[in-house]
């Protein structure tokens, strides 16, 4: 009786345009999903083939006309840069856009694991390959744009610089960032490139290692530095209000100048300009026992009694509370400073961080929902605008990557196999569905579903899953 009343209500439309569903990178989803807390063990799985692995997650934008028809449709980009439109209530293949020299890194270790993102206009989406390029893909037809400077190469070595981190959109921007690959084999820089949506030209670049150099540096070892790697899952993320970018680095040299390894950095929204960093104490450790501060990248939190705060996690085990307008605890610019965050207080069973957290304004209070190989946390922000402080407000064993808040409910991957959706502000698991393993994978939530890839690009497959659990008739 209640499947059939799921599949009688109507459904709401949304779109999930980017990785975690806005430039700000906050991981919530669309109010309302015809998935609630009363029908959300309804949900049926669908299985649908890939030709390869997708390591990150879809975009989904609701009544688009592709192939001549309006309809519904699931975008993604495999590891060896296959982008797919698929129809989500069927899971046929729409449209396939293949990178014209797949053959030569296909089933390599030369992987992207980027997540795509439609334009604001919602005809075109933008997607990696490893060959170290962006594509303008038009999302009616899948073919790519050849016209101005598309497709954009964004490193001259994308043997040793790979596009891990998904792409983001500021005003007129594509915003791209670059990581290196498993070993940390030099030499590489990670880099954030600005690009033009209008005609693919390299507005500006930013280097974290050599950073008085303002282009693609070539070839890379050309900066006596390197590593840096810009990897987060949420890198980059656009602050609200001011446009700026924020991210974290990983691994590297620090001089508070030219070389600015394990760091929070913020940059001007055109992204040429370091404005300011936030670097910790103890960052020599970081770098020397291979503890990337930029295994994650900062959460922005709503304002707080006057205050912008972020939250940085990490390879270290901790989470760190930071005020924006005093990164290094001073209102100065960028430099050698270190230390100066508001709190620390550890990450889910004091594990790694390799995921992007969810931050959820709710009955007044601001929520923090971090997973990581150790559990599911929820944090809840209290205090005062002097004193702000981060506290668990309750704790779930099962492991995740990044969560997601869609229709008022949590839902987390769990890599080792489960798909969980939990009622956020009480931790209450709702449901449990099977799922294949994973990685960095993580889903979302629209119009009656629930979209997750799995697999594991460092498996360096051909093929792969996409898993759709949706209400009776979606």
């Amino acid at each position: 009786m209640q499947a059939g009343r799921a599949a009688r209500t109507k459904i709401p439309e949304s779109d999930w345009l980017q990785f975690d569903d806005d430039a700000q990178r906050n991981g919530v989803g669309p109010a309302a999903t015809g998935i609630t807390a009363r029908n959300a063990h309804s949900l049926r799985r669908r299985t649908v083939r890939l030709p390869g692995t997708v390591d990150s997650s879809a975009i989904e934008l609701a009544g688009v006309t592709v192939r001549g028809r309006k309809r519904d449709v699931i975008v993604m980009t495999t590891t060896y840069g296959r982008t797919l439109a698929l129809d989500p209530g069927s899971g046929k293949r729409l449209w396939e856009f293949t990178p014209a020299d797949i053959r030569s890194y296909e089933g390599s270790s030369q992987i992207t694991t980027s997540t795509p993102i439609a334009d604001p206009d919602r005809k075109f989406v933008y997607a990696a390959s490893p060959d170290g390029r962006i594509h303008k893909l038009s999302l009616a037809t899948g073919h790519e744009v050849r016209a101005g400077g598309w497709p954009v190469r964004v490193t001259f070595d994308p043997t040793h610089e790979k596009i891990a981190s998904p792409l983001n959109i500021s005003g007129g921007s594509l915003i791209v960032v670059t990581d290196g690959y498993i070993g940390d084999t030099p030499p590489y820089q990670g880099h954030v490139v600005t690009i033009a949506l209008s005609s693919g030209r390299i507005t500006a670049v930013w280097n974290s290692l050599c950073s008085n150099r303002h282009g693609l540096i070539d070839p890379p070892k050309s900066c006596p530095a390197s590593d840096s790697a810009i990897w987060g899952r949420n890198a980059p993320v656009i602050e609200p209000g001011t446009g700026r970018i924020l991210f974290a680095t990983g691994n590297a040299p620090f001089n508070g100048s030219t070389y600015w390894g394990d760091s929070v950095l913020e940059l001007s929204p055109d992204g040429s300009t370091l404005l300011h960093n936030w670097t910790p104490a103890d960052q020599a450790r970081l770098n020397s026992d291979d503890l990337d501060l930029g295994s994650t990248s900062p959460a922005v939190l709503p304002v707080f009694d006057g205050r912008r705060l972020a939250v940085q996690g990490g390879k270290a085990g901790v989470l760190d509370l930071l005020d924006l307008d005093r990164l290094d605890g001073t209102t100065g610019g960028p430099g050698p400073r270190l230390g100066g965050q508001i709190q620390e207080l550890s990450s889910p069973g004091g594990d790694q961080v390799f995921t992007a957290p969810a931050v959820w304004s709710h009955g007044g209070r601001t929520w923090v929902f971090v997973g990581d190989g150790s559990g599911t946390w929820a944090y809840v922000l209290g205090g005062s605008g002097a004193s702000p402080r981060l506290s668990v407000a309750w704790r779930s064993g099962n492991g995740g990557t990044s969560p997601v808040i869609a229709g008022g409910l949590l839902y987390v991957y769990d890599p080792g196999g489960t798909l969980d959706v939990y009622a956020p502000t009480t931790g209450r698991r709702l449901a449990s569905f099977p799922a294949g393993g994973g990685h960095w994978n993580s889903p979302i939530v629209v119009g009656g579903r629930v979209i997750l890839p799995v697999g594991n690009a460092n498996d360096h497959s051909t093929s792969g899953t996409l898993q759709i659990y949706h209400l009776p008739g979606r």
